[in-house]
């Protein structure tokens, strides 16, 4: 997260900077998961594409030092608040109320969950974190999921009991990862479509029955193809565009819940989920025959169906009905708007970044322009 002299980013920005985080995309995580729950009942997480490490750096304070956001932390902050301020225990806060005052004590400290796993994948160095394991590596090769799952279970790590062996996987696999843009939708989508499909075949491999997979996604024109596809191995896929990300961005959010492989599926990264498949071609059929049915499920899931034959219409995947995930806005309504202009007070003072940039891909720029002089050759001062 960089710092401008001007100050002219958004609330999001110098709100990162202030309560500590590497960068602004904490909060779309932090929303996310106060819309769908994201860290219930979750112990052994992986963050792929993690640089530079502020979704590693939301999970490291939830699961290792326990901490909590949003609503479910502004009421355990007033419930500590209420138990420091009478001097009542957890436990005998109804009893102590009842016999009178007791003792002040401390506030409870803050503990994290019980066998908590936290690894971060990426090509780029990035600095360490309270209880998160990261590794330098390329999501896309075979040679990265032994890696993995030993950093996972250093101690009791058995390369012959990987896909019988329900302990070593994990439950939940986020990747914030996206290609640097050039401004071509076209090109932007889909290098970001081939990324999404890198770390949705990871997921693959390392998921236990009943994961959670999140991943960023641009929407495009075709992005329903790929919510058909996810809807394959996953129960329930939702897409969501947390308040933090700028209305103005075509990124959002797809949160896929109940990981269900179909039966006698091997995922490998050897032979990547859909490679080498054809898809068949359907008979033309002219607009004067096609019928389109809509159909919306108790989910919010829309189905279209365009008049196949009736014993293929209960086949989403083979019946030719197009599948449309829910879209969903997440994030608290009374908070900052992204987009939105807030004025500064007069004392405002810029902070420095929390984290800065460890191996930034214009490093070399930046030497190369300095041993030329500067932007314009020759600066003041130099001979």
């Amino acid at each position: 997260m960089g710092k401008s002299s001007k100050d002219k980013r958004d609330a999001y920005y110098r709100l990162a900077k202030e309560q500590g985080w590497r960068a602004r995309s904490a909060y779309k995580l932090l929303q996310l998961d106060e819309q769908f729950d994201l860290f219930a009942n979750v112990t052994r997480v992986v963050d792929l594409c993690a640089a530079p490490g502020s979704w590693s750096q939301v999970l490291s304070r939830v699961l290792i030092k326990g901490e909590k956001f949003g609503r479910a932390g502004l009421e355990e902050k007033k419930a500590e608040t209420r138990r420091y301020v009478l001097g009542l225990d957890e436990k005998e806060e109804e009893s102590s109320t009842q016999n009178g005052a007791v003792e002040e004590t401390e506030p409870p400290k803050k503990r994290g969950r019980e066998g908590a796993r936290i690894v971060s994948i990426d090509l780029q160095p990035m600095s360490p974190l309270e209880g998160v394991t990261t590794l330098r590596a390329d999501i896309t090769r075979p040679s990265t999921i032994p890696l993995l799952l030993r950093a996972l279970d250093p101690d009791t790590y058995d390369p012959a009991a990987l896909s019988s062996s329900p302990s070593q996987l994990v439950d939940l696999v986020i990747s914030d990862g996206a290609p640097d843009v050039t401004g071509l939708h076209d090109l932007d989508i889909y290098v970001q479509s081939q990324l999404l499909w890198a770390a949705l075949n990871l997921a693959l491999c390392v998921l236990k029955p009943g994961g959670k997979f999140v991943a960023k996604i641009f929407r495009g024109k075709d992005v329903d193809l790929l919510f058909a596809q996810l809807k394959i191995v996953f129960e329930r896929v939702r897409v969501a565009k947390p308040r933090s990300s700028r209305a103005s961005s075509i990124e959002a959010f797809v949160v896929c819940e109940g990981f269900c492989p179909p039966a006698g599926f091997k995922p490998t990264l050897d032979a990547p989920l859909g490679a080498g498949t054809q898809i068949p071609t359907a008979k033309p059929k002219s607009r004067q025959d096609a019928e389109v049915s809509r159909t919306v499920r108790d989910d919010g899931v829309v189905e279209l169906d365009f008049g196949d034959e009736k014993e293929d219409r209960d086949d989403v995947e083979e019946g030719g009905a197009q599948w449309i995930a829910p879209f969903l806005a997440c994030g608290d309504l009374s908070a900052y708007d992204s987009d939105a202009t807030y004025h500064l007070p007069k004392d405002r003072v810029s902070l420095d970044p929390v984290q800065p940039p460890t191996a930034p891909p214009y490093k070399r720029a930046l030497e190369m322009r300095k041993l030329a002089g500067g932007a314009y050759g020759k600066t003041k001062g130099q001979s």
